[in-house]
This record gives structure tokens, sequence and C-alpha cells, in this order.
């Protein structure tokens, strides 16, 4: 499936826009991108397995709330990031 990457987290995937990973559920998905991004799953993922209170995932066009979410045959996940600051 492709990925999408926000801007704010290009810097953990060598500024890439889009990577290509596997995973049957959120949970693997994000441990097989922190595999091959070091950081990346900290940067979604809190102390407790929720997703972070900025961070939104989605698959295809269905919002995801839990990590534990199956993926199934899933063409694309957006994460976004939202922004704040004055």
């Amino acid at each position: 499936m492709i990925v999408h990457i926000p801007s704010p987290l290009r810097s953990y995937t060598n500024d890439k826009s889009k990577v290509e990973m596997e995973g049957a559920t959120v949970r693997e998905l994000l441990e097989n991108l922190d595999r091959d991004f070091p950081g990346f799953r900290f940067r979604i993922i809190d102390e407790q397995d929720g997703i972070r209170k900025h961070i939104k995932i989605f698959r295809n066009t269905d919002m995801i709330t839990t990590i534990d979410t199956t993926l199934g045959d899933v063409k694309d996940v957006h994460i976004i990031c939202a922004l704040s600051g004055g």
C-alpha cells in the first residue's frame, strides 16, 4: 500500500511524500515504517499505544481510531498532522 507522509514528518522518510509499505494492521504498518525510518512511529503513537491527538490516520477515506485497525486490501493510507502556532 502507499502511505502518504505529511510534510512535517518527511525528515524521517528522507523527504519522501509517499512510501510503499505493508502491514495487516495499523500497528504492523507503523512498526514496518519505524524499521525503515527510525523514530517515525514515536511521532504518530504515544506511550499508551494511542494515536497522538494531533495526528489523524485515514484508510482510504475512513478515519482510523486505533492502531489495531485492520487494513485489508487498502491501497492508500494518509497520515495527517494538525499544525499549531501563533
